[in-house]
């Protein structure tokens, strides 16, 4: 199958790997406006430079994954979804609510998959935490607690275009809400402080945040975030049940742990997202081709970027007029 990769910078690199593993696949085109790295990526792995427009002209491209600048995103894939083409599109499908809800529309009439970029969905430990509640280990789930922190503050710069942290951090814990409790928002609440840096708020922003949030059927959810963890990149959470609880911890290098008469130690979580969800990824790209194959529909919707962007959207709001949103 012959396939085409938008954008040749760091997720780019890494799915652009991911996708010439796949048995039968093979990358022809790379694009990005960056020549130099474009030509870099491609040669790396046999495949040509093109743009979109000969990209989309080119019947025998049949997939397209999407790992350019948020703000390319919608465009690129209504004119895949017009050239019957197959998507795999980074998260977010576009920060305003409304060009989103144009896509997926553009992706239904269209009739072609669309695999939106949530890879926590894939990642072995997460998966796993899922099909233990689907078998009923914990019995019904009452409350999630979802812990979510970077190592450091992005530049400005990026801050600046990123949609905010709700938009741009947030989306993906938003995910793993709907994922793991099976249920829509009801209310939802959000506040957000500058606790590791004052310079974002320069730019309209925050660093770190509480959300908590109502489902349709009652159940809570607690998110909290924050740019900053002097330790490691900490991905987390648990889900409390009638039986019990579950956990679903962070990755670390190595599981030595050195037992002395001063302390027990272990490794420190892995530093970034590169890192820790580097088998999620390979998992996700084989899991977009295997549905392509297969003709059954990808675990990762357009639906679900929209319904992500909607609850991004809904604490955006909560955060900066102070109150509850109802849904």
């Amino acid at each position: 199958m012959d396939t085409a990769i938008f954008g040749a910078g760091r997720i780019g690199k890494i799915h652009a790997g991911n996708l010439v593993r796949q048995n039968g696949v093979r990358l022809k085109y790379v694009v990005d406006p960056d020549a130099a790295a474009a030509s870099a990526l491609a040669a790396q792995h046999g495949a040509g430079v093109s743009s979109i427009e000969a990209v989309f002209a080119d019947r025998a491209i049949r997939a397209v994954v999407i790992a350019s600048s948020t703000d390319t995103h919608a465009d690129l894939i209504e004119r895949a979804a017009a050239s019957g083409k197959a998507i795999f599109c980074e998260k977010p499908v576009d920060l305003s609510l409304a060009r989103a809800r144009e896509c997926a529309a553009a992706v239904k009439r269209a009739g072609v998959p669309c695999l939106i970029g949530f890879q926590r969905r894939y990642d072995p430990t997460f998966a796993a935490a899922r099909a233990r509640i689907d078998a009923g280990e914990i019995g019904d789930p009452e409350m999630l607690i979802v812990t979510s922190r970077d190592p450091g503050t992005p530049p400005l710069e990026y801050l600046k275009r990123s949609g905010g942290i709700f938009k741009d951090m947030l989306i993906h814990d938003f995910d793993i809400f709907r994922w793991i409790l099976g249920d829509e928002a009801a209310t939802l609440h959000a506040t957000g402080s500058c606790l590791t840096d004052p310079n974002v708020a320069s730019v309209g922003d925050v660093d770190a945040t509480a959300v908590t949030i109502r489902t349709r059927s009652g159940r809570l959810a607690q998110i909290n975030t924050i740019r900053r963890a002097a330790y490691g990149y900490d991905q987390r959470f648990e889900v409390i049940g009638a039986k019990g609880m579950l956990q679903a911890g962070n990755h670390r290098p190595t599981e030595v742990a050195a037992w002395t008469g001063q302390s027990v130690s272990f490794d420190k979580p892995e530093y970034f997202f590169l890192e820790r969800y580097r088998v999620a990824y390979a998992l996700e790209m084989a899991h977009f081709f295997e549905a392509l194959a297969s003709g059954k529909p990808v675990k990762t919707s357009i639906e679900d970027g929209v319904k992500a962007l909607e609850l991004a959207e809904a604490a955006t709001v909560s955060w900066r007029e102070r109150r509850i949103v109802e849904f």
